[in-house]
C-alpha cells in the first residue's frame, strides 16, 4: 500500500471502497445472469405441461390445461385472495413466534450447557415426529380456529431457527471472546457486540428455511380442520375433482412461499450489507 493511501482519511477510504464496488447496472446484469436458468427451466416445465394437456395425453380432470388454471386464477381472484390472506396471516404469525422463541432458546442453550443437554434431545424428538400426525390433537385441544394452524407453523419453523442460531452463536472466533474478556467486557456486552452480530448470517440462513416451512405448517393445519385458507381450498377442490382450482391453489401457495423467502433475503441484504457484499464479485482497489 502506498504512502498516500496511509494518509487518507477514513471517509476518503470508504468513498473509494464504495466506488470500487459493483454499480447498479452491474448488479442487475449479474442478477439476470444468475436467474435466467431457473426462468428457462420454468418455461420448459410450462411448455411440457401445455403439450401434455393439448395432446390430451392425460385426462383433463387429472391434469388441467394451463388455460383452465389461468381462468381460475383470473376469474376467482377475490376468492383465492381471501383464502390466501388467511394462510399468509397464519404463516407470518407462526413464523414470528418461532423466531422469537427459537432465538431465546438458542441463547439459553449456548450460555447453559445443562439446558442444552436437556433441551436438545427433546427438540430433536419433536422435530422427527410427523406434524400431520399430531395436528388432529391440536384441533381437538384448541378447536377449529386459527390457533392449531399457528401452532403447527411454529413447530415446523422452530427447529431451523434454533439450530441455525446455536450454530451462529458458537461459531464466534474464540480469540474475539478472549479479547473482550481481557478488556473487561461484561457477558451482555460481549453478546450484543460480538456474539449476536456474528450469528446473524447463520440465523438468516435458518430464517429462509423456516419461513417456507411455516407456509407448509399453516396449510397442514388447514388440511386437518378449517373452513378457510388455501389448505381448505385445496381439500375442497380435491373432493370435487376440480383440478383447475387445485392447481391454482398450489400455485398461489407456492407463490406465497417464494415471496416470503425473497422478503427474508431482502431483509438480510439490508441488515447485513457487510455479509451480503461477500456474495458479490470481489473488487480490487488500487491506491
Amino acid at each position: 500500500m502506498s504512502q498516500s493511501a496511509l494518509t487518507r482519511s477514513p471517509a476518503e477510504v470508504a468513498g473509494v471502497a464504495r466506488r470500487a464496488g459493483p454499480s447498479a447496472g452491474e448488479r442487475l446484469a449479474r442478477a439476470a445472469e444468475q436467474s435466467w436458468r431457473p426462468v428457462a427451466l420454468l418455461l420448459v416445465c410450462f411448455v411440457v405441461w401445455w403439450v401434455i394437456s393439448a395432446a390430451e395425453l392425460v385426462e383433463s380432470y387429472l391434469v388441467p390445461s394451463p388455460g383452465a388454471t389461468l381462468d381460475v386464477l383470473t376469474g376467482k381472484t377475490s376468492y383465492l385472495w381471501q383464502h390466501s390472506w388467511v394462510t399468509t396471516y397464519e404463516t407470518l404469525l407462526g413464523f414470528v413466534i418461532a423466531v422469537a422463541v427459537g432465538v431465546l432458546a438458542a441463547v439459553v442453550m449456548v450460555y447453559s450447557s445443562t439446558v442444552e443437554r436437556t433441551l436438545y434431545p427433546i427438540l430433536l424428538f419433536a422435530q422427527v415426529v410427523p406434524k400431520i400426525a399430531i395436528a388432529p390433537l391440536f384441533v381437538v385441544w384448541l378447536g377449529f380456529g386459527i390457533a392449531p394452524k399457528i401452532l403447527i407453523a411454529v413447530l415446523i419453523a422452530f427447529f431451523p431457527v434454533v439450530i441455525s442460531m446455536v450454530t451462529g452463536l458458537k461459531a464466534v472466533d474464540p480469540e474475539m471472546l478472549q479479547l473482550s474478556a481481557t478488556m473487561g467486557a461484561k457477558s451482555w456486552q460481549t453478546f450484543l457486540k460480538i456474539r449476536f452480530p456474528a450469528s446473524l448470517p447463520h440465523l438468516f440462513s435458518g430464517l429462509k428455511v423456516a419461513v417456507t416451512l411455516a407456509v407448509t405448517g399453516a396449510v397442514v393445519g388447514e388440511f386437518v380442520g378449517a373452513n378457510e385458507g388455501l389448505g381448505y381450498v385445496i381439500l375442497q377442490a380435491n373432493g370435487n375433482l376440480d383440478t383447475p382450482m387445485l392447481f391454482a391453489g398450489l400455485l398461489v401457495m407456492s407463490l406465497i412461499g417464494v415471496v416470503l423467502f425473497v422478503a427474508v433475503e431482502i431483509a438480510e441484504r439490508l441488515l447485513l450489507p457487510w455479509h451480503a457484499s461477500r456474495r458479490d464479485a470481489p473488487a480490487t482497489t488500487s491506491y
